[in-house]
């Protein structure tokens, strides 16, 4: 209504004023052009619309055209002419200006993307006032929470009148609930169950985890999705002609409650006849068609030709076609039920690389990130080493997200540059772990790393634990790249006094120190080999309380020993990650053995096994299988491993829900003793994280954990495996890694040690 007014009154303005105009002025020539009634609007602004200028001359026909470029602007609520001799004077009604915008109610819809969306309509503090697009701007928010499924949301604008021509807007929101799903029905559905065919829905009608996964929440995006799923699913399975002919959704009168109903038609399931290559295929045929995974006979699915374009693509790519556009031009024939498939490759020209930039490392060198590039400047594109670069940034553990783009350089047709942005962790960690024992109460630990020192790449550490458990100070230093070909090289030195006491473990105390030069060798893309010597003096303490098996040892092999420790591991990697890995697999062998040394040496040797597989399942659930097994004895004059270099298990870090090392052998007083094999497997599905906005630091999962360690005279009796379930998180936060876990033991056995909940924390700078 307001704006029919409005229409009306500008209306008869122009009439009026046209009227004015020709019974009291004739035409004229310019002479000057006054403007007068301004406040917020400058003379500039207002000739540069107006589509007139001194000297021109000045008729009726001229004054509507000036009155109808004016308005257009939306500045002015009343604009009028007169004439002073043959001075043409303009005089103006601004309108009020915006001088405020509140937003309240709203949380489904942050304050500051709404704000955003308001300016980019021109709706923002300064601009003018204009009543119909404020009623704009509500129809578009009802329409936001209509998608959310928000149907009964209210939106209440109130226009406030300020001074010096401005008014304030508050927009108050009261969005309600989302309607709820009440139920999903598929219609015409004849090959595949309705319960089948819902597994493709995200949309659900309610469960008992619907508070957090809002799965029953309607909204148009989301059903758009899942009948694309739905489709996908029939075209995947060989129902080339499927077509879902209508959807209904239908809302309750109190607007809380959907109904969805889907009718579609299946048809007939199609069977490939034929597979052929057509265009210029640059390599091969054979090549290619060992990519297509598809073969005469197989149901026709929309998901195979996908993977087989992207895999024809991806081989162009490595050969420096960017841009290479595969089509698979399906020839359908509706009598026999076949089709026929012809991929038609077109490489396109052959692109090679200008320039590798990086941007976002405000800390980190760029020389430290281009010795991690795979695709060389200069060269032809290989689209699998310009992502395997992308890969290596994430596994240095520096960068929180890693993207990449390849655009074209402009004016040429054959030209990319290869463009990473980064977003930088913090490099520097200061952790501190607490946990609480009834027997050692609470203790607490700190260590100080720098992993990318003055953005060189380099790692130095200083590591400080003083608890009522042990003391202990640690120096490191690791250069990754201690020669052009990445070989790496570090130091370290420690100080180490335990109170075994106070711990999980036998009773002993004892005295380390020492140092150990390492080095690790690149040997392929996904193997290295490391290397390292350690020296170290080790001085065990006795008490009055110690156990049969340590005062044993001691009196065999005595108190003080120099232990010249000699290892080597060799690992596999492929994980994607260094930081929440979400594919990828990891294999590493390592061997210890502690050589006879220049003083009172004991000889032993240590074998361990550790590997991950981690896959992602579903797009938002990932699973890991995590093993480890480890096996150790004396040698040469030593009899046994040492009762210091045992396995343990049991903790956070091998099976959650029992305290730390205390699974296995027990000694003479019945404390752990450790042994001298372990077996530990975890799993875990990694699920998705609702009300958690920065995905990417935050990681829940639930677990199931096995596994235990025996000592030499046992038999590995399966039957003694130790079990827990639960749930464990991972936020790695503004002020550091921040860990927990909920586990429940199973298999549990009188007297051992359970702890169902355990934290730790850490800060970052």
């Amino acid at each position: 209504m307001y704006s029919f007014i409005k229409k009306l009154l500008y209306i008869l303005s122009v009439l009026l004023l046209g009227l004015e105009l020709a019974l009291a002025a004739q035409e004229f020539v310019i002479e000057d052009i006054r403007l007068e009634g301004l406040e917020r609007i400058t003379p500039g602004t207002v000739f540069n619309y107006l589509p007139m200028k001194a000297g021109d001359k000045f008729d009726d026909a001229r004054s509507g055209e000036a009155v109808r470029a004016l308005f257009k602007t939306g500045f002015f609520d009343d604009v009028r002419l007169e004439r002073d001799g043959n001075i043409l004077v303009f005089i103006f009604k601004e309108r009020p200006a915006i001088g405020s915008i509140t937003v309240t109610g709203n949380s489904d819809l942050e304050t500051d993307e709404l704000m955003s969306n308001l300016r980019q309509i021109g709706f923002a503090e300064g601009r003018a006032y204009d009543q119909s697009q404020l009623d704009m701007v509500e129809q578009e928010l009802r329409r936001q929470y209509f998608s959310l499924g928000k149907y009964g949301v209210s939106i209440k604008s109130t226009v406030t009148v300020l001074d010096n021509n401005r008014v304030g807007i508050a927009i108050d929101i009261s969005e309600g609930v989302a309607a709820r799903i009440k139920q999903i029905n598929i219609v015409g559905n004849k090959v595949f169950g309705e319960k089948r065919l819902l597994k493709e829905f995200k949309l659900s009608t309610p469960t008992m985890f619907s508070f957090f996964t809002k799965v029953d929440q309607y909204s148009r995006q989301k059903l758009s999705a899942d009948l694309e799923s739905l489709r996908s699913y029939y075209l995947d399975h060989g129902y080339v002609n499927f077509n879902i002919d209508s959807t209904q959704v239908s809302i309750t009168p109190d607007k809380k409650d959907i109904y969805i109903t889907v009718n579609i038609t299946e048809g007939d399931p199609y069977t490939i006849s034929e597979v052929k290559l057509a265009g210029e295929l640059i390599v091969p045929e054979e090549e290619f068609f060992k990519l297509v995974n598809i073969n005469n006979g197989n149901l026709f699915s929309r998901k195979d030709i996908t993977d087989s374009t992207t895999k024809i693509t991806e081989r162009l790519g490595d050969e420096g076609y960017a841009f290479a556009n595969i089509n698979a031009i399906p020839d359908i024939n509706e009598q026999d039920k076949t089709v026929a498939l012809t991929f038609f490759v077109d490489p396109g020209k052959r692109v090679y690389v200008r320039r590798i930039n990086f941007s976002g490392n405000a800390k980190t060198r760029d020389e430290v990130m281009r010795r991690e590039m795979r695709q060389p400047e200069g060269g032809w594109i290989s689209t699998t080493k310009v992502e395997r670069g992308k890969v290596r940034l994430q596994k240095l553990g520096y960068f929180k997200e890693v993207n990449v783009e390849t655009p074209a350089v402009p004016g040429t047709s054959d030209q990319v540059d290869v463009n990473y942005t980064v977003e930088e962790n913090p490099s520097g960690n200061l952790l501190a772990g607490v946990g609480f024992s009834q027997t050692a109460g609470i203790t607490f630990q700190t260590s100080v790393t720098q992993d990318n020192f003055m953005g060189s790449g380099k790692r130095i550490s200083f590591a400080f634990n003083n608890s009522d458990i042990n003391r202990r100070f640690i120096l490191g230093y690791l250069n990754p790249y201690y020669t052009v070909d990445g070989v790496s090289r570090g130091f370290d030195a420690f100080y180490r006094e335990t109170d075994a006491g106070d711990a999980n473990v036998t009773v002993y105390d004892s005295t380390e120190y020492g140092g150990a030069v390492g080095f690790g060798l690149p040997i392929t893309e996904f193997n290295d080999f490391n290397l390292s010597l350690e020296y170290a003096r080790t001085e065990i303490s006795t008490r009055s309380n110690i156990s049969q098996q340590v005062l044993d040892f001691v009196n065999t092999n005595g108190d003080v020993f120099d232990i010249l420790r000699l290892s080597g591991a060799f690992s596999y990697d492929t994980r994607n990650k260094a930081i929440f890995p979400d594919k990828g697999v990891w294999h590493r062998i390592m061997t210890e053995v502690a050589l006879p040394s220049f003083g009172e040496s004991i000889e032993f040797y240590k074998v361990e096994y550790k590997a991950q597989w981690i896959h992602t399942v579903l797009e938002d659930y990932v699973f890991s299988l995590r093993g480890q097994m480890g096996y150790g004895d004396g040698m040469m004059g030593t009899e046994e491993l040492p009762f210091f270099e045992n396995f343990y298990a049991g903790g956070p870090r091998t099976i959650r829900g029992y305290k730390e090392n205390t699974l296995g052998p027990l000694d003479s007083t019945k404390r752990p003793l450790g042994g001298n094999f372990k077996l530990i497997g975890n799993a875990e599905v990694i699920l998705p994280v609702p009300y958690f906005k920065d995905i990417k630091s935050v990681r829940v999962s639930g677990f199931f954990d096995g596994g235990n360690v025996y000592g030499k005279n046992e038999d590995i009796d399966l039957g003694e495996l130790r079990y827990s379930t639960g749930v464990s998180g991972i936020w790695i936060s503004p002020f550091g890694e921040l860990s927990a876990s909920f586990a429940v033991p199973l298999a549990d056995q009188k007297g051992d040690d359970t702890q169902t909940f355990q934290f730790t924390f850490g800060s970052h700078f």
